[in-house]
């Protein structure tokens, strides 16, 4: 069942409400995804498929559990319309991470994307493989960044009774920090990459959804903006400055 109201689902009871304890499962669930992605020590094809696919089952079988049937709401319909803003917020976010990534490097260093380096190193049914994995994880990398956004929402509206423009604003800022911190691992603990460069460009791939309410419109985008950052390291053996989340 997917619900044709064009405001965010699951904070004001449209489709159905999740409460406190059903969003605490959710982000327990988001948690736990993460966890799995990162230590279960399977990094070869196709066993690498597991945690990829553990990191989307995991969440969604959450949301299932305390939205029933309406879980699906996040994922809307995709037309020739969809796909246009998949490809205009991909951009959008690969020259935002690449003018973020310019600003901070005035005053950090940089570090690049692991994946993104072994990619040069690899023939092209690696290569392949690895797109696969990633767009998996890159469908999971957006129920991390969307999921949040609705539960700090919900939160600010129906707890704090904030406004809901303020608890949009708010939802953005957090999820986008949040969703920057879970990259720390990645770039060996840089606060200011993870927090401000990659938290910037979650930024903008929350704002595709929050124009389209569609799920996969902001994992397009995502895919888009990895994918050419793999694109860029195969032509020219570098990635543009946080391109590659």
């Amino acid at each position: 069942m997917i619900s044709t109201d064009r405001d965010f689902p699951f904070y004001n009871g449209k489709p159905v409400e999740i409460d406190g304890p059903g969003w605490l499962l959710v982000i327990v669930s988001l948690a736990s995804a993460l966890l799995v992605l990162t230590l279960v020590p399977l990094r070869t094809f196709p066993y690498n498929l597991i945690p990829a696919l553990l990191f989307v089952a995991v969440p969604v079988l959450a949301l299932r559990k305390v939205a029933g049937p309406h879980w699906n709401c996040l994922f809307r319909p995709v037309g020739f319309r969809s796909v246009g803003l998949m490809v205009l917020f991909g951009v959008a976010t690969l020259l935002g991470s690449m003018a973020m990534g310019l600003v901070l490097q005035q005053f950090f260093e940089l570090y690049s994307n692991p994946v993104a380096d072994a990619i040069a190193a690899m023939s092209a049914t690696q290569v392949s493989a690895t797109l696969l994995v990633t767009g998996i994880q890159l469908v999971g990398e957006e129920l991390f960044g969307i999921l949040p956004f609705l539960a700090v929402l919900w939160l600010c509206v129906q707890r704090l009774h904030l406004s809901r423009r303020l608890g949009i604003v708010i939802a953005v800022v957090v999820s986008s920090l949040l969703f920057g911190a879970a990259h720390l691992p990645t770039y060996d603990w840089h606060f200011a990459q993870s927090l401000i460069g990659i938290g910037f460009a979650r930024l903008i791939l929350t704002l595709a959804y929050i124009v389209t309410r569609n799920l996969w419109v902001s994992a397009g985008a995502h895919i888009i903006n990895d994918w050419t950052g793999f694109v860029f390291m195969l032509e020219f053996g570098h990635v543009p400055i946080n391109a590659v989340e």
